[in-house]
């Protein structure tokens, strides 16, 4: 095989099955294909890069293969900036049209100049006279999907769903595509609450009400990260061993990108293509390393997405411990729900998956972590053993003190100041020699640190004063059990900034259930 057209794990766009590594992405959207034959209009709905464009092809290339339907896939993300109906349905239009422009069947309509948009004008139909004109043309049933229908704003968006809307109920007389589907980050109920503002109603003749289903594009199972990995032992020889993917599976929970982007790395820069070792587990953790302090594209996205008011509202309670428990119904939580940031579980919010709650304690605690670079001795307290805990919660003791007051002014997110500051300090220590594994659940009232360095792991759990109490040694015994450890670390910052630091500076030892656990107060 020659290299120009060996495939590869694609982080950069859509996938293409002739030239990357990928899964069947119906798999994914099971049904889909039969409200298809059914005629029906659906929505789906998904993070950024989870394969919403590359299933979209997918079925496309499909539909049209079969020769049964005929598909078309148009992208409106370039109409977002245009809320005036007047011009962003002519934008939706001419965007449509250029993309025929050289279509087997449809291109003498899109180059016919009767086909543009009508002038602004009361009535304003041209999305539902230009898919009426393809479907007349089409001579078989005709499938739209719209990708990046969520980003359309204000009255461009109510007009486009509603011309959808008086497509589909006049069908039966007018020629219109059989079956419509509108795509985007955000589920059908975010999207009406973002069409319509809070004093008014869609009323009757919603848009949305020829909605059959709202599809969840989810992410990928462990099996199918296994059997995408599989393709590229199958081509090259070059094996994933059982800890490797292992890895992957514990690092990514399945996010497409991620588990292109870990194969990736390990395949194209840490073995340099070479085929003959297999990827082992070391890699991935050295993979995922470089590719959070690397900051690509997709990392670098979802920390613009942290420095957003509405996510912060959700995500620092997860720092923090606060039982600050926001509605389902609430927008900002769906919202949070929807960016891929986070997700449910057993009735409380947590990281999407581990990466990402790697990349939100670092993101939140780099300038903090960068300023330490002058306070902090590089690992003072590192053994032939590991770490010197003793010796580190004691410094840290000191730091905090000093630092507190201070420390409170820098971050945004400044209800967990504590734990975003002991998370930069730790994260200073281990650089280079360790790493912190991250567990937050809003309102667990606590955040799990698992600190690992030379072949040892630390826990430490972090409280704050107020919500210190018996059942705070449960949770870390029970954590200590989860990790296999006889010992762990409870910093417990104090809420009230009048006591004096005799009273706040002290530490003891107390054991519960069999487990030694080290108070440190703060």
């Amino acid at each position: 095989m020659s290299m120009g057209k060996e495939k590869f794990f694609n982080t950069a766009g859509p996938c293409n099955p002739t030239r990357h590594y990928m899964l069947p992405a119906t798999a994914r959207l099971p049904g889909l294909m039969r409200l298809i034959a059914q005629e029906q209009y659906f929505a789906i709905h998904a993070p950024r890069q989870s394969g919403k464009t590359t299933l979209l092809q997918g079925l496309v290339r499909d539909i049209n293969a079969s020769g049964e339907c005929v598909a078309l896939y148009f992208t409106v993300e370039s109409v977002q900036a245009y809320p005036d109906p007047h011009d962003g349905i002519f934008k939706i239009v001419e965007r449509m049209r250029t993309d025929l422009l050289r279509h087997p069947i449809f291109g003498e309509i899109a180059r016919d100049p009767s086909s543009a948009p009508d002038a602004p004008k009361d009535g304003f139909i041209g999305v539902k006279r230009f898919l009426s004109m393809l479907a007349e043309k089409a001579g078989k049933p005709l499938v739209v999907f719209f990708d990046e229908v969520d980003g359309l704003t204000e009255g461009t968006a109510v007009t486009f769903l509603r011309e959808l809307r008086d497509g589909y109920i006049t069908r039966e007389t007018i020629p219109f595509p059989s079956s419509v589907a509108i795509v985007g980050m955000m589920d059908i109920r975010d999207m009406k609450a973002k069409v319509r503002p809070h004093s008014e109603t869609l009323g009757s003749k919603s848009p949305f009400n020829v909605i059959a289903e709202d599809f969840t594009l989810r992410n990928f199972t462990e099996d199918e990260v296994r059997a995408l990995y599989a393709q590229h032992t199958e081509a090259t020889g070059q094996a994933f061993e059982p800890e490797a993917l292992e890895k992957a599976w514990d690092f990514t929970g399945g996010q497409p990108w991620l588990v292109n982007a870990l194969a990736r790395e390990c395949v194209q820069k840490i073995h340099n293509f070479d085929y003959s070792a297999p990827i082992t587990g070391d890699d991935v953790v050295e993979a995922k390393e470089s590719i959070i302090r690397r900051r690509d594209t997709h990392v670098d996205s979802l920390m613009d997405r942290l420095r957003e008011e509405r996510v912060r509202r959700v995500v620092e309670p997860l720092i923090s411990g606060e039982d600050r428990r926001v509605s389902v119904e609430d927008e900002d939580y769906r919202y949070v729900i929807d960016l891929g940031l986070l997700r449910e579980e057993k009735g409380a919010l947590v990281p999407a998956n581990r990466m990402y709650a790697e990349i939100i304690g670092r993101y939140l605690t780099r300038d903090e972590q960068t300023r330490m670079l002058q306070s902090v001795p590089d690992v003072p307290w590192a053994t032939d053993e590991g770490l010197d805990m003793d010796g580190l919660m004691s410094a840290f003791q000191n730091f905090w003190r000093e630092n507190s007051k201070a420390d409170r002014h820098v971050f945004d997110y400044r209800e967990a100041t504590p734990h975003l500051v002991l998370m930069a300090f730790f994260q200073r220590v281990v650089n280079g020699g360790g790493r912190i594994v991250r567990e937050m659940a809003s309102g667990s009232g606590r955040l799990d640190l698992c600190v690992e360095f030379r072949g040892r792991r630390y826990a430490v759990e972090v409280k704050m004063r107020k919500r210190f109490n018996a059942d705070s040694f449960r949770q870390l015994a029970t954590y200590l059990d989860t990790l296999g450890l006889a010992e762990g670390w409870m910093p417990v910052f104090d809420d009230d900034d009048a006591k004096p630091w005799e009273e706040r500076l002290y530490r003891r030892d107390e054991t519960f259930n069999g487990k030694t656990i080290h108070i440190i107060g703060l």
